[in-house]
C-alpha cells in the first residue's frame, strides 16, 4: 500500500539495498556487551531523504551502535515476504523492523519479534488508538512510529457553489455524488477498490462505521456475519450500481485515486493524509479548491482504520538493547516532529497535533487527529494475510455486482472461521 511508503512520499528512506546473504557485510557479527552494538534497520522503500540526517545524528553520537539502513522493495507485499524469509531462516541480519501496523499480530504470534517493556517507552504521550496496533495477546511487541487514518477529500469550491456542506453521512455523500457531481462533469466518489490491502482498509472502515466488526479477540472470534456488515457492503455495492462510484474506481489503488482527484475528475475521495500535500502542489488542478473532513458513516461521522507503521525488535537480534534505544530515539518528540516536517508523515505523538506552528503548516492535522482518535486497527490475526485476502475477494465480488451483500457476508464468515481453525 501507498501508506507503507508514505503519507507524502514514503515511510522511510533507504541508503542501502538488500544484497547478499544473511549477515554479509550489513553489520558486525559479534554480540556487544549487554546486547549492544551495530544494527540494521530494515524498511520498505522510500523516495524521501528525511531519515538519513536523523540516523546520521544517531551514528555520530553512538558510533559503537551505528545503524545501517536496509531498503526492501516499496511494495508492501514484497517487503513483508522478504522480511518473513529472513526471519523464518533464523537470520540475525535485521535488528529493528519497520512493519505495517497490520503485521504486528502475525509477527508476534510467529515469534519473529520480541516483547518490549511498556515502561521503556512514553506510550501515554502517543495518540491513544495507535498503541493498540502494537500489541498482541495483551503484550507490547512494537512501538508506534507513524500513524495514518482515512480522510474524505471534497471539492470545496463546487459544494460552496451549490450551497452544500461536506457530507457527514452516507446518505448525504451518495446524494451529492449522484446529483452534484454530474452537473460539473465529475465522477462522484472513489476509494481504493482494487483487490489489495487498500480494499481491506476501505471495507473495514465501512463495517466499523456501521457499528460492526470483522474479527474480535486477536482473531479468535469471527464477528462479520452481522446487519452492520451487510449495510456496509450494500453502501459500496449501491454506489457502483447507481453510478456514483465509477466502474473505473474498481481498479484504483492509492495513487490512481489520488491522481483522479488531483486531476479534477472526482467530487469526493477517500484517501490518506499524504494526498493533502500532493493536491495542494502548484501543478494540481484542485490546489486551493478542496477541503478535508472525517469519513462519513450511516448516521454521522464514520470510523477510519489505522494505517502507518510500528518499530519492532527482531527476536534474532544480537543487539536488542541498542535496538530498543534506537526505537526510543525514533519515537522521541524531537524526531517525531521531524517525521512530520521533513517527511510529511503523520506522527504518533499527541502533542504535535495541537502545535499552532505545525497546524499552520499542515492544516489537516486537527481533522486527522479527530479521525485517528476514533479509528480502529484492521482485524488482528496471526494469519492476517489470509484474512485480508478473504476480505478483498468477497468485497471485489460485491462491488462487481457478482454477489449480493447478504451472500457475501455469509461467505466471508465461513472463510474467516476456516482460517481461524487453522491456528
Amino acid at each position: 500500500m501507498r501508506w507503507m511508503r508514505a503519507a507524502g512520499r514514503g515511510l522511510l528512506v533507504a541508503a542501502v539495498l538488500l544484497t547478499g546473504h544473511a549477515g554479509s557485510g550489513v553489520r558486525a557479527q559479534s554480540a556487544g556487551p549487554e546486547g549492544r552494538g551495530p544494527m540494521a534497520l530494515v524498511t520498505a522503500g522510500d523516495l524521501t531523504d528525511y531519515l538519513a540526517p536523523l540516523l546520521d545524528d544517531w551514528n555520530r553520537a553512538r558510533p559503537d551502535e551505528r545503524v545501517t539502513l536496509v531498503e526492501l522493495p516499496d511494495s508492501a507485499d514484497e517487503t513483508r515476504a522478504q522480511m518473513i524469509s529472513e526471519l523464518r531462516s533464523g537470520s540475525d541480519r535485521f535488528d529493528v523492523l519497520n512493519i505495517d501496523v497490520a503485521w504486528t499480530s502475525e509477527f508476534a504470534a510467529a515469534g519473529w519479534i520480541s516483547p518490549l517493556h511498556r515502561d521503556r517507552f512514553p506510550l501515554k504521550s502517543f495518540l491513544r488508538p495507535v498503541v493498540d496496533t502494537a500489541t498482541f495477546d495483551g503484550r507490547l511487541y512494537a512501538v508506534p512510529y507513524v500513524t495514518n487514518a482515512g480522510l474524505l477529500y471534497y471539492r470545496k469550491d463546487i459544494l460552496e457553489r451549490e450551497g452544500e456542506k461536506p457530507p457527514r453521512t452516507w446518505a448525504e455523500l451518495s446524494r451529492q455524488a449522484r446529483t452534484v457531481a454530474p452537473g460539473h462533469g465529475l465522477d462522484g466518489y472513489a476509494g481504493q477498490f482494487l483487490p489489495y490491502e487498500g480494499l481491506t482498509a476501505n471495507v473495514t472502515e465501512a463495517v466499523h462505521s456501521s457499528g460492526g466488526s470483522i474479527l474480535r479477540d486477536d482473531g479468535d472470534r469471527v464477528t462479520v456475519d452481522s446487519a452492520a456488515a451487510r449495510e456496509a457492503l450494500t453502501f459500496l455495492a449501491d454506489g457502483v450500481r447507481e453510478g456514483w462510484i465509477p466502474r473505473e474506481a474498481l481498479r484504483y489503488k492509492e495513487e490512481e485515486s489520488r491522481q483522479a482527484f488531483q486531476d479534477g475528475r472526482l467530487l469526493f475521495l477517500r484517501n490518506w493524509p499524504y494526498v493533502y500535500t500532493d493536491a495542494s502542489a502548484g501543478d494540481s488542478k484542485v490546489a486551493g479548491k478542496f477541503g478535508v473532513v472525517p469519513l462519513p458513516g450511516p448516521a454521522g461521522p464514520g470510523t477510519s482504520v489505522l494505517g502507518g507503521s510500528n518499530l519492532a525488535v527482531s527476536s534474532h537480534s544480537r543487539h536488542p538493547a541498542s535496538a530498543a534505544d534506537l526505537i526510543a530515539y525514533l519515537t522521541s518528540e524531537r524526531v517525531q516532529r521531524q517525521v512530520l516536517t521533513e517527511g510529511s508523515l503523520p506522527p504518533v505523538r499527541a502533542a504535535l497535533y495541537e502545535d499552532p506552528e505545525l497546524i499552520e503548516a499542515h492544516p489537516y492535522l486537527p481533522t486527522l487527529r479527530k479521525s485517528v482518535l476514533s479509528a480502529v486497527p484492521r482485524p488482528k490475526s496471526p494469519r492476517y494475510d489470509q484474512v485480508s485476502l478473504a476480505v478483498q475477494a468477497v468485497a471485489q465480488d460485491v462491488m462487481a455486482l457478482r454477489q449480493t451483500p447478504g451472500e457475501a457476508v455469509e461467505r466471508l464468515a465461513r472463510e474467516l472461521a476456516a482460517i481461524s481453525r487453522e491456528d
